[in-house]
């Protein structure tokens, strides 16, 4: 999954005492390609966003292998035998598609960054993809947008993701949708015989947010 380290998006990593992380995938850092320019409205669309459902598996497995990129994977390219989307740790309860005459556009992953009760507060989103055909037409923004309308309304006051270094579209959308770099690991990952960074922005929710 284009971004944050699971396989399928970015580095996440609890702080210190914190239990084992989860089996894992690491999350690549979040970020699709094609990213709509700074400050641009989403346009009216055909299409909507909707909860993931256990029947989605197979064209969100497609979507994600064919979605692919050194701009946001962590991870080498997907070879056959591919493994299941869907699995213990990627439950359909922790995805939001997008949809358009049944046919999935793009997806997000929100999860809480780690079991921690001092940060139930914050939801992370730890995956972004958006398939090639559907770039360019506010899928991606949409996406987070109803990502961080979940993560209030599963009671969040911060939202948090890591992002690539190198992924410009990405990081330009992120920035126009309120969130901001706190921090940044240099050099963290060797992609294509080139080290880059892995970048770590957040966004406050609500007025009691830190």
């Amino acid at each position: 999954m284009p971004e944050t380290p699971d396989e399928r998006t970015g580095p996440g990593a609890a702080g210190p005492g914190a239990p084992a992380p989860q089996p894992a995938r690491v999350p690549p850092p979040a970020g699709p390609e094609g990213a709509p320019r700074p400050g641009a409205e989403v346009r009216p669309a055909a299409f909507g966003v909707r909860p993931a459902r256990a029947s989605d598996e197979e064209p969100l497995a497609r979507l994600d292998r064919e979605a692919w990129s050194t701009l946001h994977a962590v991870y080498p390219r997907p070879l056959p035998p591919y493994p299941p989307f869907f699995d213990a740790a990627h439950r359909p309860a922790d995805f939001l598609v997008a949809e358009e005459d049944g046919r999935l556009l793009g997806y997000i992953r929100l999860v809480p960054p780690t079991p921690l009760p001092s940060n139930r507060h914050v939801r992370q989103i730890q995956g972004l993809a958006v398939a090639v055909r559907a770039r360019g037409r506010g899928v991606g923004r949409a996406l987070l947008r109803a990502a961080c309308a979940e993560a209030v309304r599963q009671g969040a006051h911060r939202v948090t993701l890591r992002v690539l270094g190198h992924n410009r579209p990405a990081r330009a959308l992120y920035e126009a949708e309120g969130f901001r770099v706190e921090g940044v690991l240099p050099g963290e990952f060797l992609i294509g015989g080139q080290y880059v960074d892995d970048v770590l922005m957040g966004r406050p929710l609500t007025a009691h947010a830190p």
